[in-house]
């Protein structure tokens, strides 16, 4: 377990630096903008790389399972695993009104995500990924009322957006739930 906690640092700590702005922008200028997305991009993946492996070897040594969560929440979890691939789709799409009211559609989809699994899933290791990763989330979120902004003009909202959104996001949760199996090792169909 030690070693996906690592990795979930690592991982979290290289997300975590846009919420610092003046460290940001000190490594953005120190290092120059490519460098620097280089060394995030780099960092970023090795953590995910020791967190992916180091949870599945969490699993297969065993869960720590702390509690045992009722149905009606695992299958609550599925309509917060929809919300997230609405939400990570308006996210990529053209501006759309959900993506205008959503603000950071990409962190609504990953607190819903992590919402969802969090109370889908009572053993430890669960808890603590789950629980890290909605509260990073939510404090990057939060973050963002004292980072600097520049006035950016955004296009007008047009459903079109919303269309895509909706239309990739629900294609991606019906891919997902089939592949889960397979990248997760856990099956959701029973």
């Amino acid at each position: 377990m030690i070693y996906f906690i690592f990795g979930l640092i690592i991982f979290l700590a290289f997300h975590s630096i846009g919420m610092v702005p003046r460290l940001h922008g000190f490594l953005v200028r120190s290092l120059g903008p490519n460098v620097y997305k280089g060394i995030y991009s780099v960092f970023s993946l090795i953590g995910l790389v020791i967190l992916f492996d180091g949870f599945a070897a969490y699993r297969d040594t065993g869960l720590i399972q702390i509690w045992e969560p009722p149905v009606a929440l695992k299958h609550l979890n599925y309509l917060f695993m929809l919300i997230s691939f609405i939400s990570l789709a308006a996210a990529y799409a053209p501006r759309g009104y959900l993506k205008m009211r959503l603000k950071h559609p990409m962190l609504v989809g990953i607190k819903a995500w992590a919402l969802g699994h969090f109370l889908a899933n009572g053993d430890l290791g669960g808890m603590i990924l789950f629980g890290a990763l909605l509260a990073w989330a939510v404090i990057d979120r939060i973050s963002f009322k004292w980072r600097p902004n520049a006035a950016v003009d955004l296009p007008a909202p047009r459903i079109l957006g919303d269309i895509i959104a909706v239309v990739v996001g629900i294609i991606a949760y019906i891919g997902m739930i089939h592949l889960h199996p397979l990248i997760v090792g856990v099956s959701l169909m029973g």
